[in-house]
């Protein structure tokens, strides 16, 4: 995971079941698969069970927001727990409260001991579990796999659940109908054990930090700022947000148009949506070959194209032949575009906070968000580096007895620029601010020497000593390579200086400390 990334046609040439061939991921994947036909086969119970026991529409409807509210609530808080502790653990438990939630929802059920709230108690219990798995899981194919097979990995992410998700329905219902509401819920708890115990048994090398965690509350925030100030992360939640809000109407609005306009029934609706998997499936065995051939912004634009036919063949045709080969197309463009911003905010993550975007980046999209604006944002081309940090950084000699949780850290680092330097300088310092904020720097400014005005000076600040160490951990080659480029332009006969200091408080009875330390930074 440490070497260079190749380009981005190098990253797409594994083929779409090269992940498969990891034990691990493939174990996983087909544990996942299992659960999640089990949960929808549960959602079909929850709300036929909900339908039976209660006569208003409001309960019935607050099924599903109970099983999706979680995701979007919880899953920034997930994300921060998925990059702060074992991602193997985060999953575990994750999966313990699905496997304790539905059991105890199967035995209130078997008992007679249930009623509207209880239910929507429970639904509400074993989504939280799926989003404290999810981001963990999700995190956790950049380490599992190779970095020129997460393309492929994430792609069978989609592909997964697209084609259970054509079937679990429609099985949920079969279950109900023959066998009733027991046997359903029952099935499904033996469902949630299948990747429970996967995790249980497989385990994978996952690279540790030297430093102590975060809080919780600083993890988050870390979190929210990287994907704040990620143009590729926020340029692909843009997207995926303004494309769900549209090319859900597909899905949505499909019911309406097999009972109003094609006159079908229960069939039929199912018989589109299998169109609308098999298309779903095609193009995820296909996704190699398309990434190999066209750019992620060209497959993303073709994507929004065929959701688009899609949707204009649905709305004026009245045979369920030409519905069906448009829902093909539609399931497609569904998977291709998915995948494809998936992907995006994968490679654009560093391993240390990969957790945290891919939560926020579900967050948002589950959660509808829409930016108001008609502009597409184009989804920018993966460099040839990859975004993880190097970790190679020796922690300068202090004369302080400094414990983790000193603070605050300001650094100092002073420069000497000639003045036909000077626009190069600031071009490079903008850059360098956007780096060093993005990782954990505080309050950066630049100032100019008003007496000696070839002297410049950057300042940051860090809340504890950890703090910093940990900024300059998350430092990745390409910030590195920036520095250099402004070290190129100092104009002294040394390297330029740093100084560390630590603030203390005037009000402090202690005795100032002397905290000040100068070395050069090379």
């Amino acid at each position: 995971m440490s070497r260079v990334a190749g380009s981005n046609e190098d990253l797409a040439a594994p083929t779409t079941f090269g992940p498969l061939l990891q034990p691990t991921f493939r174990s996983i994947w087909l544990a996942t698969q299992v659960s999640s036909l089990g949960w929808l086969m549960q959602t079909v119970a929850i709300s036929w069970l909900m339908a039976t026991i209660s006569t208003s529409d409001l309960m019935v409807a607050l099924v599903q927001a109970s099983s999706n509210l979680p995701a979007f609530v919880l899953s920034v808080f997930a994300g921060a727990l998925a990059d702060n502790f074992s991602r193997r653990r985060v999953m575990f438990a994750g999966r313990c409260l699905m496997v304790t939630a539905s059991a105890m929802l199967t035995a209130s059920v078997a008992l007679g001991f249930v009623s509207p709230w209880m239910i929507l108690g429970f639904s509400f219990l074993i989504a939280s579990g799926g989003a404290l798995n999810d981001p963990a899981w999700q995190a956790s194919v950049g380490d599992i796999v190779d970095r020129r097979d997460v393309p492929a990995a994430v792609t069978l992410l989609s592909v997964g659940f697209n084609t259970v998700r054509t079937v679990g329905p429609a099985l949920g219902g079969i279950v109900v109908a023959s066998f009733g509401l027991m046997a359903a819920f029952a099935v499904t708890t033996l469902t949630y054990f299948v990747p429970l115990a996967t995790i249980w048994r497989c385990k994978w090398k996952v690279r540790s930090s030297p430093l102590p965690r975060e809080s919780m509350r600083t993890a988050i925030y870390d979190g929210l700022r990287f994907t704040a100030m990620s143009s590729e992360i926020k340029a692909a939640i843009a997207r995926g947000t303004l494309f769900g809000l549209a090319s859900i109407a597909i899905l949505a609005l499909l019911p309406v148009v097999v009972r109003d306009q094609l006159g079908g029934g229960p069939l039929a609706y199912g018989a589109l949506m299998a169109g609308f998997g098999t298309g779903a499936v095609f193009a995820g065995l296909s996704n190699s070959l398309f990434r190999r051939s066209l750019s992620q912004e060209r497959l993303m634009r073709l994507s929004c194209v065929a959701c688009a036919a899609c949707s204009l063949s649905l709305a004026l045709t009245t045979s369920i032949g030409v519905a069906a080969i448009a829902l093909a197309l539609g399931g497609a463009g569904w998977v291709t575009a998915w995948s494809g911003v998936g992907v995006s905010v994968q490679l654009a993550s560093p391993r240390w906070v990969v957790g945290r975007t891919i939560s926020i980046y579900y967050a948002l999209i589950d959660g509808g968000i829409a930016l108001g604006s008609w502009v597409l944002f184009p989804l920018r081309e993966r460099r040839d580096s990859e975004p993880d940090p190097l970790e190679e950084f020796d922690a300068p000699a202090v004369a302080l007895n400094l414990k983790p949780r000193s603070g605050p850290i300001v650094v100092k680092i002073e420069y000497l620029i000639a003045e036909r330097n000077l626009e190069a300088f600031l071009d490079l310092m903008r850059q360098r601010r956007h780096v060093h904020s993005r990782v954990g720097a505080r309050n950066w400014t630049l100032q100019r020497n008003l007496q000696k005005p070839m002297h410049w000076t950057e300042t940051f600040r860090t809340p504890t000593w950890t703090d910093y160490l940990r900024l300059n951990h998350r430092l990745t080659e390409v910030d590195k390579e920036l520095d250099e480029r402004v070290f190129q332009l100092h104009a002294g006969e040394e390297a330029p200086q740093m100084t560390l200091s630590i603030e203390r408080p005037t009000s402090s009875a202690r005795k100032p400390e002397h905290s000040a330390f100068r070395h050069p930074r090379h």
